[in-house]
């Protein structure tokens, strides 16, 4: 490249930074400096670049952004020396060595070849250019401290090198610390060898993170084999990208591709040079079945969710049976979002049968509708393990368990009796707490103290305990207390800890009859259907409802507000006064919560009254099965009080559903500390 072109570049650089605001921008860094007393030997100046404007000024310079970014690195280095001792902005800078310029891309032009698909692309052959990476965040490290820049100079004093700002190592993509700060290093002038000026070292944050493709989520469901292995990349961050980065979470990562040397081994890694947060695209979409069935049940606001909740899950169970199950599993499903800004209300399942094999395969396919499912392995980690990092950070991985994985999803537990007591002790306090703790030894991991990361965990549990074994049932005989049900070895306050409790019962009589005929069925002809009288919705139905649900933004009405407020206020009080039982806050969640997904499930943006009386029958229900009846008398069914299967019974449900809010409304009247300023009784 002749020297005319060269200056031709640089001019086109100018005019760049002048219009984007770069200038601007970097005469505030420099005035930063000047107010630090002390000299460094390198200083570091971030510029936002925008590849389509810098195409708009010069193609040849935008060429070079896209595909030789280390040459624009040093166009962009010279202009902004040129700028800082033409305006007199940094006095300290000598030599146009001591300027570390970083390029950050705000994107990248939408095309396949800056898409680096991790499942696909050939290592060997990856330019050193900005790509795109998709992907899953499974393990990161602590941040530690690595070389931005040193000083170097000559040992023969005779050489002009022995003083000033000659010799500056920068970090550059892909280098190893051992490329920037070794002791092996000749002057350029003398060859002689060199030696660092340690005073003037300047050091900055780096942090290692490991990227697996979002198709690996399908393997953690559980419910489908496949011969398919996916491998994870390491991404390192820097600076001011550290901790920008959340175990269990998918983004979208502008980086570039590097070849590590650390002999005799090379690795591939990505210097990540912008980072997003970013959630597979959807498109939810209510099919015209389902908006069917919304429109002819407009007429009660309670119809809508019984008729897809006894509909639901065809393929496992006949229609009618499990029904509060069913309905419990979808508002679940509904109340998992993938935002971040949003609060997550987690809806925590806890199931009590006798029937295991049936209700683990209904909840394994409820699992497939879930923004993120992971069926946790009773040999693998639950929430986070530790390992030694591979790359020389001196430090510790810290890889998700089945817990920070499902963020944003639904963590499927199994059968409870499988797990030891001190593992059930951590369900417990992750429960309670929704963080997830590790200690990480500061001797075995190279740090001088220990030290405790906390993650947030956005997942809701679902669980199982099967009561039909005896080994594992609890053989309590105090199980007299009016409607409380045999928890087997699971402890009260791990099932308060849930939240949510469902006893599914015996199927006996026609039930089971009904349950037997629909599974011989189901195993001779898969795709038959039993049941002419039950509307059939098919699974991606059933998908693009929850989709749809998840991203309905609700409110609670004052009616809603008031039942909602008003029966946690007499429940604690009649609980604690009667059961020494202590209603804590988390039922207010777990109410509201409740109240919230039945109105999103029935496609609707106000929590009304008649939502807040399904919260309240399934929580009252819930508070039954562990600490006994209450004045507020309910049928064990209380959501489902009779079959659905027909107008008629829907009707008949909606008439005992009135019956039951009225009930409701008398028991917050009766009990709650000055109910009669907020409820009016009926």
């Amino acid at each position: 490249m002749s020297e005319l072109d060269i200056f031709s570049l640089k001019e086109s650089v100018l005019v760049y930074l002048d219009r984007s605001g770069g200038l601007k921008k970097l005469s505030e860094d420099c005035k930063q400096y000047n107010d630090q007393q002390q000299e460094g030997a390198v200083y570091r100046f971030c510029i936002c670049v925008n590849p389509s404007d810098v195409i708009e000024v010069d193609a040849e310079l935008g060429d070079f952004v896209l595909h030789e970014p280390l040459t624009a690195t040093k166009l962009f280095q010279s202009v902004c020396y040129l700028a800082i001792k033409t305006l007199m902005l940094l006095d300290k800078i000598q030599t146009e060595n001591q300027i570390n310029i970083i390029l950050r891309l705000t994107h990248l032009p939408p095309f396949p070849e800056y898409t680096l698909d991790l499942c696909t692309f050939p290592r060997g052959n990856v330019l050193l250019k900005p790509v795109f990476v998709e992907g899953l965040v499974i393990a990161l490290t602590r941040v530690t401290k690595y070389t931005q820049g040193a000083r170097f100079l000559c040992m023969n004093e005779a050489c002009t090198c022995s003083t000033g700002y000659h010799h500056i190592r920068v970090h550059a993509p892909g280098a190893t610390e051992s490329a920037t700060v070794r002791n092996d290093f000749s002057c350029n002038v003398c060859h002689s060898q060199m030696k660092e000026d340690l005073k003037l070292r300047v050091l900055g944050d780096k942090q290692l993170v490991k990227l697996v493709p979002c198709k690996a989520l399908d393997l953690f469901r559980g419910h489908q084999q496949t011969p398919l292995r996916y491998q994870s990349v390491t991404l390192f961050l820097r600076d001011e990208l550290c901790n920008s980065m959340g175990i269990g979470q998918t983004y979208k990562v502008l980086g570039i591709p590097a070849h590590v040397h650390q002999w005799p081994h090379i690795t591939w890694s990505i210097e990540a040079n912008n980072i997003q947060a970013w959630e597979p695209e959807c498109s939810p979409k209510v099919s015209a079945t389902f908006l069917e069935l919304h429109k002819t049940t407009a007429c009660s606001p309670w119809r809508f969710s019984a008729i897809a909740a006894h509909c639901f899950g065809l393929e496992i169970t006949p229609p009618g049976l499990y029904n509060s199950l069913k309905l419990c599993l979808l508002l679940s499903l509904v109340q998992t979002t993938s935002d971040l800004k949003e609060m997550f209300h987690s809806l925590d399942i806890l199931v009590c049968t006798n029937d295991f094999l049936i209700l683990d395969r209904l909840m394994t396919y409820s699992l497939g509708l879930a923004r993120r499912g992971v069926r946790h392995q009773s040999s693998g980690e639950m929430f986070a393990s530790l390992s030694r990092d591979e790359h020389g950070a001196g430090t510790a991985d810290i890889h998700a368990g089945s817990a920070l994985l499902a963020t944003g999803g639904i963590c499927m537990l199994g059968e409870l009796s499988c797990y030891k007591k001190d593992k059930l002790e951590a369900v417990q306090t992750v429960l309670e707490g929704r963080t997830v703790s590790v200690f990480i030894p500061g001797k075995k991991y190279g740090e001088d103290a220990d030290q405790q990361l906390s993650f947030p965990l956005r997942c809701s549990f679902w669980a199982l305990i099967d009561t039909a074994d005896p080994s594992r049932r609890s053989n309590r005989t105090d199980c007299a207390v009016l409607g409380t049900a045999d928890l087997g070895s699971v402890q009260i306050k791990l099932a308060d800890a849930f939240g949510l409790v469902i006893q599914c019962r015996d199927n006996v009589g026609e039930q089971g009859l009904c349950h037997t005929a629909h599974t011989l069925q189901q195993a001779v002809q898969p795709a038959a259907s039993l049941y002419s009288s039950c509307m059939t919705f098919s699974t991606q139905d059933y998908q693009e409802l929850v989709a749809q649900a998840q991203m309905l933004q609700v409110e609670l009405s004052p009616g809603a507000e008031k039942i909602i407020h008003g029966y946690y206020m007499a429940s604690r009080r009649v609980r604690t006064q009667s059961q020494g039982v202590k209603m804590s806050v988390a039922s207010i969640r777990l109410l509201i919560s409740l109240a919230e997904a039945h109105c999103k499930l029935s496609l609707r943006t106000q929590v009304l009254e008649e939502d807040a009386v399904i919260a309240v029958l399934l929580c009252e229900n819930s508070v039954i099965l562990k600490h006994g009846a209450s004045p507020l008398v309910l049928p064990p069914d209380a959501v489902f009080p009779c079959d659905v299967a027909d107008l008629d019974s829907l009707h008949k449900r909606d008439l005992i559903l009135d019956e039951l809010h009225q009930n409701i409304l008398r028991f917050i009247y009766a009990y709650a500390p000055g109910a009669n300023s907020y409820i009016t009784e009926e």
